[in-house]
């Protein structure tokens, strides 16, 4: 299993203007977010595309917390892997980075969306 996970150089001020801009308490949960909203999007990552490790650095207990293990589960039942394949922290750090990506796009052309009316918005469309 992995210890942490290492967002692109890009996302790292992304995830601090996003956390501001939603008044988040602690930069984990757009980090959060960003991942269930790639995946709700069921996109599929692919390992050739990954790009660089050099953004805000995550151990796995803060950005996930005692709930891992779901996080983990939902990483393999989307990939057809299992917990232990060596590729499963490269996943993980692929959708959040594709989600922050997503979300702070959609941010960028609705700067007067507040955190409430962004979930929303996202939610209703799924």
């Amino acid at each position: 299993m992995f210890s942490s996970i290492k967002t692109t150089e890009l996302n790292k001020s992304r995830i601090t203007e996003l956390t501001k801009k939603f008044g988040l308490n602690a930069e984990n949960i757009i980090a959060r977010i960003a991942f269930a909203y790639s995946i709700a999007k069921e996109r599929k990552m692919n390992l050739s595309e990954i790009k660089d490790s050099k953004g805000k650095e995550y151990s796995k207990n803060i950005l996930f917390g005692k709930y891992i293990n779901y996080y983990v589960a939902i990483i393999c039942q989307h990939y057809k892997i299992y917990k232990s394949d060596p590729s499963l922290h490269k996943y993980i750090k692929m959708h959040i980075d594709d989600g922050i990506e997503l979300i702070y796009n959609k941010y960028s052309k609705h700067q007067n969306f507040s955190s409430t009316d962004f979930l929303i918005d996202i939610l209703e469309k799924q």
